[in-house]
């Protein structure tokens, strides 16, 4: 009796996300890159934090250049490596950044330096590691104009060559959809905003009426912070995805993917115990009772219905990024270990570390 209830409420779990209106299992928001036109990047500038990013960044650069040639600011961000010095053979302006301030994170002081000098209409912020495709900034820029948006951030097709990054890194965007539905997310709501920190296009002057990123100095999750900030003023925004924005971030083993998302995992929860523990137990009815109902009979049926509609609400995301359906059936596993990432990630915090970035560290007590 037990186990059949336990499998109905996994049923109503995935099923409840599949019928929701807002459809966050579906890849229908999309920016699509096609012949790239000739345009006028002259009211654009691009900002890109780089700290020890000499081995990403030449792509970066050169995809640019065949953008158009936008104008495009390195900040230096007390790299260890030549990043100033790829930056600058690459055509870029550098900027030597300043020593981090206490109360910022490091990513958010550097856009500040970049945003300071920066003197055109548009901004878009690009993270190291991202290439852009041609016809990618056009189309950022066409969908600003076209839906009258100030702010379009674009979910970056993230490497997916190694076997961890074939289990985990498609599951890392499901997962983001079903937390930030980017239906909600880019109406006119003001209680859900999100965005993708990789690829963001902004008018210069939303930035400036904010009082600049230091009204988001300590953000960990800063897309989403900036996402909020711009839409609490009223301004419009909107995220989708595109395989015309590519990440060319490495992740070749669990340990590192699982970095990346401890990063981050239990500020998403707010940093509560409550939570996390909520979190738990949903994951567990979610992706174990699929597995532990099959065992008995009462619940057979329902934990093969869980599972078709766990399936079915990820297959969508593998197919728009070319991988096979199959790797569906592994969710529970999927899930476990983003569980787990997620442990470790309050784990950390528990013991002074709000969050771990490319070698800094931003304590729990500065925060």
């Amino acid at each position: 009796m037990i186990a059949a209830i336990l499998a109905g409420i996994s049923v109503a779990i995935w099923w409840g996300i599949l019928l929701a209106p807002w459809r966050p299992w579906s890849t229908r928001e999309r920016l699509d890159a096609g012949v790239a036109p000739a345009i006028d990047l002259s009211g654009l500038t691009v900002l890109i934090p780089a700290r020890d990013e000499a081995d990403v960044l030449p792509h970066t650069l050169v995809a640019l250049s065949r953008q158009g040639d936008p104008h495009v600011i390195v900040i230096d961000d007390q790299s260890s490596d030549a990043t100033a010095a790829v930056a600058a053979a690459g055509g870029a302006q550098v900027l030597s950044g300043a020593a981090l301030p206490n109360g910022w994170t490091g990513k958010l002081w550097a856009l500040e330096q970049g945003r300071r000098e920066a003197k055109t209409r548009w901004l878009l912020l690009l993270d190291a590691d991202i290439e852009l495709q041609p016809g990618a900034l056009a189309a950022l820029l066409e969908k600003a104009a076209a839906d009258g948006r100030q702010f379009v951030s674009v979910m970056a097709r993230l490497r997916m060559q190694s076997v961890w990054e074939r289990l985990l890194m498609p599951a890392f965007i499901y997962f983001f959809k079903l937390l930030y539905p980017f239906a909600l997310a880019n109406s006119a709501r003001r209680w859900i905003a999100a965005a993708a920190g990789g690829c963001v296009l902004v008018e210069a002057n939303v930035l400036t009426e904010l009082g600049g990123f230091g009204a988001i100095r300590d953000a960990v999750i800063d897309d989403c912070a900036l996402a909020r900030a711009v839409k609490s003023r009223g301004y419009r925004t909107w995220i989708g995805l595109s395989k015309a924005v590519v990440s060319r971030r490495e992740y070749p083993s669990l340990g590192s993917i699982g970095e990346m998302v401890a990063r981050t995992a239990f500020t998403q929860l707010r940093y509560s115990s409550a939570l996390l523990a909520l979190c738990t137990l949903a994951l567990a009815l979610a992706c174990w009772m699929p597995i532990a109902g099959l065992f008995w009979p009462a619940s057979r049926w329902l934990a093969v219905a869980a599972w078709v509609g766990m399936a079915a609400s990820y297959i969508p995301t593998l197919r728009f990024y070319g991988r096979s359906s199959l790797w569906a059936l592994a969710m529970p596993l999927i899930g476990t270990l983003y569980l787990a990432m997620t442990w470790q990630s309050a784990w950390r915090y528990w013991r002074g570390v709000r969050s771990r970035w490319k070698n800094r560290e931003y304590s729990r007590q500065a925060a």
